[in-house]
């Protein structure tokens, strides 16, 4: 009878060897109107210096009380930023921003959606032997200068297909840590 326990033990850790559903996986969104890349360069595309308002800014998407992670420069941050380029090779918004001073504002949208999973042995995974993890997704970035109300400079970066893959490997597996853990205690 003992026997019978035993092997069904080992058939259940058998069936779950290869069981990547226990293993953790998470989601990174920063909120924003856009569900996708295109969709944020879209917008930002409509934004033109020297015409689009504050009021237009928020019929876009990008409004500055409701998007949340939301970045204000004021123009210390941005001539700080601008230290390295010389006065006459900037931009003519970027020059108006930092004459105007206190009416100048300057905001980054970072909208993003990030997609990771661990995949592989969850046993090997578990006892930190081996760690295996997908990263999928895309990032934003769009930096909008405004003077008095109107954008007068426009700047954007991204990742419109985020790819990763991780494979993480620990001979020594759970004992590979075990002299962080013992900092952490003392």
């Amino acid at each position: 009878m003992r026997w019978i326990g035993r092997l069904a033990l080992a058939a259940a850790l058998l069936a779950m060897a290869g069981c990547s559903t226990l293993l953790p996986s998470s989601k990174e969104t920063v909120e924003s109107p856009w569900k996708n890349f295109d969709e944020a360069k879209a917008a930002y595309e409509k934004v033109i210096p020297g015409i689009t308002t504050m009021a237009d800014l928020k019929g876009l998407g990008f409004d500055p009380v409701a998007s949340p992670n939301l970045q204000i420069l004021t123009y210390l941050d941005v001539a700080a930023t601008l230290l390295a380029i010389p006065p006459e090779e900037l931009d003519e918004g970027l020059r108006q921003c930092l004459r105007a001073r206190t009416n100048c504002r300057a905001y980054v949208f970072e909208p993003k959606r990030i997609h990771t999973k661990r995949i592989g042995n969850f046993w090997l995974d578990f006892f930190n032997f081996r760690r295996i993890s997908s990263e999928t997704g895309w990032r934003f970035k769009a930096l909008l200068v405004l003077v008095d109300g109107q954008v007068t400079y426009k700047l954007w970066s991204g990742a419109p297909h985020i790819e990763e893959f991780r494979d993480q490997r620990n001979p020594l597996g759970p004992f590979q840590g075990a002299n962080d853990m013992l900092f952490r205690l003392l």
